[in-house]
């Protein structure tokens, strides 16, 4: 049987403080520290029950889908659209047949200066001079991107004229590349029109693009099955990004060789990025019950709702999260720990990629973007920096708290997956339930304790809701709609986990 596995839909339109170790805190040490994040979101969110309006016009205790079907605009279909992919140990000296396959004349490899170093970008030169490809390097790439990050990456692919793209790294990396591609195939666009509206313009994205081949070296965004690329919009201070079919690369190949040189941090905050994937695109508003409806298949958005197929994405990237992530920062060697979370990444990837996530993610963008003074371990770079997937998942437990109430069973499934023993467990309390397990979850890896621990305070909270409010692209996706006092009371629950 051949060790390579290839997934293809060509036909598609076009961190933290972990440690080795589980904590040698007691059982009741434990318990007490869950109690205590338990208290302080179940607060909150009574506070907020009783201040709310419960009219039906304005009770959050109706879903955004009745509230849409009244209108008959929701939507009615939902379409996946993903790369192609190939998964193998040592599938990257494949790489330059494939573009010897695509008949290119100069290709574009984009990736960072510390992966410049280190065997996968060396695997990569290997397959592509022997197969006689002509390259230039791009390793200019800035770690948690930047809008000027990004048009300096697009001054570059205009002035090369490149016929195609390779982008060697993790979701920083593919995403400049992504962009880079899109903006030299139409050098005549502004910045904006690609942009998330209504930061940007969100025009659709009606030209072809050049292929474009990824090679992820991280388990975390997906990037290499998706149509979208993130980048922090400084004047704002807030995260935004880029969401169109038309940008996902031509092929990804997922080589779990590369994710042995991850450090335990970077593999850390990728897989939390991975489990907020899993869970968000599950429990996001249904297809069906998001609005409006496109008058055109081209503007139907990326991230479209949960569907069947993205759910059987999620639950399987969820379950190899619950399996492997732990052992894949305790133990670098353990390969098939690392090689597993490289396939979860992948596969929800895949989910999230049609589906979408929600306020984890739509809360995470200024939590990166207002950063401050915090900088991770493993990350070698010069500015502070807060990892993506830290700033998403810090955000979970009062997240689930809160969007439970709309799809329960959900909810417990995912806690039931991560380890929970819910045979005893009440609908009503579905939210508790899972944020229980993912306090618990992170507490063992010794995860910083909130976004106190991140340098932010109460004082924080308007600005991070400002922030927060434009990322409707997510925010809307989530199941429950949110007030500004709601986000406001998410995030200072959110100050401390335990």
């Amino acid at each position: 049987m051949s060790k390579y596995f290839e997934v293809n839909d060509r036909s598609c339109l076009s961190p933290s403080k972990v440690c080795t170790t589980s904590h040698h805190a007691s059982g009741a040490q434990v318990v007490s520290a869950m109690a205590g994040g338990r208290d302080r979101v179940g607060y909150l969110l009574k506070q907020l029950q009783r201040a709310s309006c419960m009219c039906p016009a304005h009770s959050h205790t109706y879903t955004q889908g009745i509230e849409h079907a009244a209108t008959g605009k929701t939507d009615y279909a939902f379409e996946m659209a993903v790369s192609s992919i190939r998964y193998g140990e040592g599938v990257t000296k494949e790489l330059g047949m494939d573009l010897q396959n695509l008949g290119v004349k100069k290709v574009c490899v984009m990736t960072d200066k510390n992966l410049c170093r280190l065997p996968p970008m060396q695997a990569v030169l290997d397959s592509l001079t022997k197969n006689g490809i002509n390259f230039q390097i791009y390793d200019n790439v800035r770690v948690e991107p930047t809008d000027q990050s990004f048009m300096d990456a697009i001054e570059f692919a205009k002035k090369g004229e490149f016929d195609s793209y390779v982008a060697l790294g993790g979701g920083s990396v593919i995403d400049t590349c992504k962009t880079a591609d899109l903006y030299a195939s139409s050098p005549e666009s502004d910045f904006l029109d690609y942009v998330n509206a209504p930061i940007g313009k969100g025009k659709p994205v009606k030209f072809a693009l050049k292929p474009l081949i990824a090679v992820p070296t991280t388990a975390g965004t997906g990037s290499e099955t998706t149509g979208v690329a993130i980048f922090d919009y400084k004047e704002l201070k807030v995260k935004t990004g880029i969401a169109s079919r038309a940008i996902k690369p031509f092929l990804g190949l997922i080589d779990p060789l590369h994710t042995l040189h991850m450090p335990k941090h970077v593999t850390a905050n990728g897989g939390f990025d991975v489990l907020c994937h899993a869970l968000e695109s599950y429990t996001a508003l249904p297809y069906n019950q998001r609005s409006p409806c496109p008058s055109n298949p081209m503007n139907r958005p990326a991230y479209q709702g949960s569907n069947p197929i993205s759910d059987i994405w999620a639950i399987h990237a969820l379950r190899i999260v619950a399996k492997y992530l732990k052992r894949a920062i305790r133990d670098p060697e353990d390969k098939e720990a690392r090689a597993n979370m490289h396939l979860a990444s992948a596969s929800a990837g895949i989910g999230f990629g049609n589906a979408g996530v929600h306020l984890c993610h739509g809360m995470s963008y200024p939590i990166s973007g207002l950063v401050k003074n915090y900088k991770a371990k493993d990350y070698n770079v010069d500015h502070p920096l807060v990892p993506h997937g830290l700033s998403v998942v810090l955000t979970s437990p009062a997240v689930f708290t809160f969007t439970a109430p709309m799809c329960p069973e959900r909810h417990l499934e995912a806690a039931q997956i991560m380890g929970a023993d819910i045979s005893t467990a009440k609908t009503k309390d579905a939210g508790l339930v899972l944020a229980d397990t993912l306090r618990k979850f992170l507490f063992d890896l010794n995860v910083d304790d909130g976004l106190s621990a991140l340098g932010y305070s109460n004082d924080d909270i308007p600005s991070l809701v400002k922030g927060t409010l434009p990322q409707e692209r997510v925010t809307k996706l989530s199941p429950r709609p949110q007030t500004e006092e709601e986000l406001s009371a998410l995030f200072e629950a959110s100050m401390k986990l335990y």
